[in-house]
């Protein structure tokens, strides 16, 4: 099933912060790791990811749960520039006919995979450490954002939860009146791409009632809104955001002073 939930302690020191700032701190960290192809950088930059994740409270299986889907990408781009790569310089490790495996490959692999990882943990931290109700009530406090979008933002993270259970009582309800794949791969495309579309009617239908409701509550009105809890953003945010602009700038130095920087434009 999937969930949303926080998943770390809630008294770790990092898991307390404002969620602007763990939100923006994690922006910062990942835009200079955009910048550059080579796998120095990212690498640097995922250990201290991890180095620090028991300051967030969180568990590296729990974690690891959660970012599965990054491990399905890069093999994904694995194996994408190992068939299809340009660039296939370098010392040659493996030629197999059409596929001819370099040193020069590898490392452009290598640095593409743990980029995609750098960039991806720290969202990952930030919303395994965060309960959606106190990113809306953040966003609305401390970043200004319209009430009307971190609300529907707050309700989208509450039904993502309900597309797993729908997708179980569609499939379920096909078998009911016979409607199966069996062994055929080409039924089992077909059944898939019918089940997903089914889903996303429903949950077109289910967003447009939600605006609906909202609109009914004077969310568009433009009138100012209370709040019930209140979101602080404290010296310690704006020390977690720094900390987080300055060790990926650090990262990126490394890599410059190493030789290895390769950017990504020129």
């Amino acid at each position: 099933m999937i969930s949303l939930e926080p998943i770390a302690r809630p008294g770790a020191p990092l898991a307390r912060r404002n969620p602007v700032a763990k939100l923006a701190a994690a922006m910062l960290f990942a835009f200079p790791l955009m910048t550059t192809l080579d796998p120095v950088t990212p690498a640097i930059a995922i250990a201290v990811e991890l180095a620090v994740l028991p300051l967030f409270g969180v568990h590296p299986g729990l974690l690891a749960r959660r970012a599965w889907p990054l491990l399905a990408a890069a093999g994904g781009i694995l194996v994408t520039l190992v068939l299809f790569a340009a660039d296939r310089s370098g010392r040659v490790l493996l030629d197999a006919g059409p596929i001819v495996v370099t040193s020069g490959v590898l490392v452009t692999a290598l640095g593409l995979v743990l980029r995609l990882f750098a960039v991806a943990l720290p969202g990952v931290i930030v919303f395994a450490t965060t309960d959606p109700t106190d990113l809306a009530d953040a966003l609305v406090q401390n970043a200004k954002v319209p009430a009307r979008f971190a609300i529907g933002a707050l309700a989208a993270f509450r039904l993502v939860p309900l597309l797993g259970q729908e997708w179980q009582m569609i499939t379920v309800a096909r078998r009911a009146r016979g409607v199966e794949a069996g062994r055929d791969p080409v039924a089992r495309l077909r059944l898939f791409v019918s089940t997903a579309f089914t889903l996303l009617v429903g949950a077109i239908r289910r967003g447009t009632r939600l605006a609906v409701a909202m609109d009914a509550r004077g969310f568009d009105s433009g009138v100012p809104r209370t709040v019930a809890r209140r979101q602080r953003f404290v010296a310690a945010d704006w020390l977690l955001v720094v900390g987080a602009t300055a060790t990926a700038g650090a990262a990126l130095a490394v890599s410059v002073a190493l030789g290895t920087f390769r950017p990504l434009v020129g």
